[in-house]
């Protein structure tokens, strides 16, 4: 692949966020020639998988699930972000409420979780066979404050120990064992094994670097800026670096995707739904381990000699503004579970998750478009998705063109298929 012409990959991926790195990096080593671009900086702060808790475990619920549907409904359309939405983005945001509403039926939650677990075992499995840099395999701690909220945990351990996630119960002395310095006032706990943590943002630099090392070229600083398209495939691709003749185009632009999409007369269903995480310097007393406050939705990280909580979901359009109703609400949960825990608040980041109705990303070929796969829709679960959906996506992606490939570990595609959304070409 030395000395390839960047501007005619065999695949040119329209984004350099963690989706995109990770599909890039297997559709390299699949044998084939890529470029990818971006906007913005690798590891961009204001880039989902920068700003956020990297956690990756294989338990974890779809938003729209009918044990977390009305918390979730909550947080997203809390009024503490009161901004002036243009009435066409208003209409996109009724409609995709609806499609949520609808997600969250017994029926489709049960899938949207099944496919959620597949792709998260698979992404622990492959972090544990590559041995990357930039990756923790701690466990992780779920806690609960409330002992209703402890006791639907408990009595959903059965299903989840069938689907191969090893959650178990703590006693008071197990997470003593666990956490000894760290004083906390929950009802119950419990730790999940099989999980742990990337390092955010440097890990998405690792991956680029290791990308370009292998071949591929990474392209940052790059704006796309229109599609020409002839009898269902797209000839060209015109950017603020001129133009790129790919043979297949795969656009993996997180939140951006839907805009970019819009361009080729496609609706995705991708909301920007804006989370914040707080970053402060560790107290002495800062649990060792990944911890999930289950009930308040907010994560708690190691970082270094720093500590990040991340969370809550705001469904309130591209306003970057930071609401302080949200980042007091984050940190009180913090303090209701950690109550010894003394910090000075250093950093508050917010930033848009790429998010559609089912929690599932979008992964596969475009209706109406020959050479034009979709991967993106990864949600607030970007980090521990997006390997397993890379080597998903190289997979359809070689299936398509009759190449030859060890499957190793592949899932049930369906669950993420396109047209679940995406029927065809937007009309005019």
């Amino acid at each position: 692949m030395a000395g390839h012409d960047p501007t005619e990959p065999d695949v040119l991926i329209i984004g350099a966020g963690i989706a995109g790195l990770w599909c890039g990096y297997f559709l390299n080593r699949a044998g084939l020639r890529v470029t990818v671009l971006d906007r913005s900086p690798i590891g961009d702060p204001g880039a989902s998988s920068s700003g956020n808790t990297g956690f990756l475990g294989t338990g974890g619920l779809p938003l729209a699930g009918p044990g977390a549907l009305s918390a979730g409904l909550r947080s997203l359309l809390r009024p503490d972000d009161r901004l002036a939405l243009p009435p066409t983005w208003q209409l996109d945001r009724l409609r995709w409420l609806w499609q949520f509403h609808r997600a969250g039926s017994q029926r489709q939650a049960v899938r949207s979780m099944a496919g959620m677990l597949a792709l998260k075992r698979r992404s622990w499995q492959l972090m544990r066979e590559l041995a990357l840099p930039g990756f923790t395999a701690s466990g992780m701690l779920h806690l609960y404050r409330t002992e209703e909220g402890f006791a639907r945990a408990r009595n959903g351990l059965p299903r989840l120990l069938e689907s191969g996630v090893p959650m178990r119960e703590l006693d008071d002395g197990q997470l003593r064992e666990l956490e000894p310095d760290t004083e906390f006032a929950v009802a119950g706990a419990l730790f999940n094994p099989d999980a742990g943590y990337f390092a955010a943002p440097e890990f998405s630099n690792l991956l680029a670097r290791a990308l370009t090392e292998a071949g591929a070229t990474v392209m940052p600083g790059v704006t796309v800026t229109g599609f020409r398209t002839s009898a269902g495939s797209i000839t060209e691709v015109g950017s603020s670096a001129g133009g790129f003749r790919p043979a297949e185009v795969l656009l993996a632009a997180g939140s951006w995707s839907g805009r970019l999409a819009r361009l080729l007369e496609l609706d995705l269903p991708v909301q920007p739904v804006k989370g914040y995480t707080i970053t402060v310097k560790a107290p002495a007393d800062a649990p060792r381990h990944p911890v999930l406050l289950a009930e308040d939705m907010v994560a708690v990280r190691p970082f270094g000699d720093r500590l990040r909580f991340g969370g809550d979901l705001s469904l309130a359009g591209w306003h970057p503004t930071v609401s302080r109703r949200r980042v007091n609400r984050m940190l009180a949960g913090v303090r209701a579970h950690l109550p010894a825990l003394n910090w000075t608040e250093q950093e508050v980041w917010t930033g848009f998750r790429p998010c559609t109705p089912d929690s599932l990303p979008l992964l596969g070929q475009a209706p109406g478009y020959r050479n034009l796969t979709i991967a993106t829709g990864h949600g607030h679960n970007g980090m521990a998705l997006a390997p397993a959906a890379g080597e998903l996506v190289t997979q359809l992606l070689l299936d398509q063109h009759g190449i030859p490939a060890h499957h190793g570990g592949i899932m049930d595609a369906s669950f993420f298929d396109v047209g679940r959304y995406v029927t065809g070409r937007r009309a005019r």
